[in-house]
């Protein structure tokens, strides 16, 4: 492994990113973490993972004070893994998965000097409505009806946010879109691009993949599928980086 690097979680109370700063502060990796959280309350939840804690509203804060928390740190990476979960109404789902990821955006195209990269927490089955990919099968069909009729200003936010994304070129970014979530045991096996929407992933699974992708600067420009399955994540995502077909259309 390389030099150490400086990353910055933003929104690193959440499921996966408590995960992530675990397995990023630990070997092989051993990097240094700031995550970014809003509630005082979480500052010791962030030190047992060996993280740092840093308190910023992403909702509250102006686009030069999240640049200035990503020049802080000197990050070489950010991680957005903020998001309302479709709880709290429409309001604060725009304000956190749309306004929130965007303010990031804009935050790293005025870092000054090199610029982070950017690896992104979306969703399996963002896209357009009526944008059905090849290879779904009826039965995916029909849980993508079932799922974004569950929660649509979810999925509305986040395409709004991923189409914003895609468009940016002043930075390097990747995005990772999980399958259904659950709190189980990790394997280090998954399903990954071109996948189903079943079955379900481990969060651990997640944070395991993320932390894989911050030694793989090839994978700038993709938007990765991820569900479980039997494949070694890192095999999965070698695969996927080698053949450079973006899940995101």
């Amino acid at each position: 492994m390389s030099t150490p690097q400086s990353i910055l979680i933003v929104g690193g109370h959440g499921k996966v990113a408590l995960h992530l700063s675990r397995i990023l502060s630990n070997a092989p990796y051993n990097a240094r973490i700031t995550s970014l959280i809003r509630d005082p309350s979480h500052k010791q939840d962030i030190i047992a993972t060996g993280a740092q804690p840093r308190l910023l509203s992403l909702e509250d804060a102006s686009v030069d004070e999240v640049k200035g928390a990503i020049e802080e740190v000197k990050a070489d990476i950010v991680y957005f893994a903020a998001g309302a979960g479709g709880k709290g109404g429409e309001d604060r789902t725009k304000a956190v998965d749309y306004k929130g990821a965007v303010k990031v955006f804009d935050a790293l195209e005025k870092v000054g000097g090199k610029k982070a990269r950017l690896v992104l927490i979306s969703a399996i089955d963002v896209r357009e409505e009526g944008k059905v990919p090849a290879h779904y099968t009826e039965e995916d069909i029909k849980a993508s009806k079932a799922g974004r009729a569950a929660i649509p200003v979810y999925f509305k936010y986040k395409l709004e946010a991923d189409k914003n994304l895609v468009k940016r070129t002043a930075f390097k970014w990747t995005i990772l879109r999980p399958g259904h979530l659950s709190d189980e045991k990790g394997t280090g096996k998954a399903s990954i691009g071109r996948t189903h929407l079943s079955p379900s992933i481990a969060r651990e699974d997640i944070a395991h993949a993320l932390a894989y992708l911050s030694q793989r600067e090839d994978a700038a420009g993709l938007a990765i599928d991820f569900v479980g399955g039997d494949t070694s994540i890192e095999e999965g995502l070698d695969k996927v980086i080698k053949r450079g077909e973006s899940d995101f259309k």
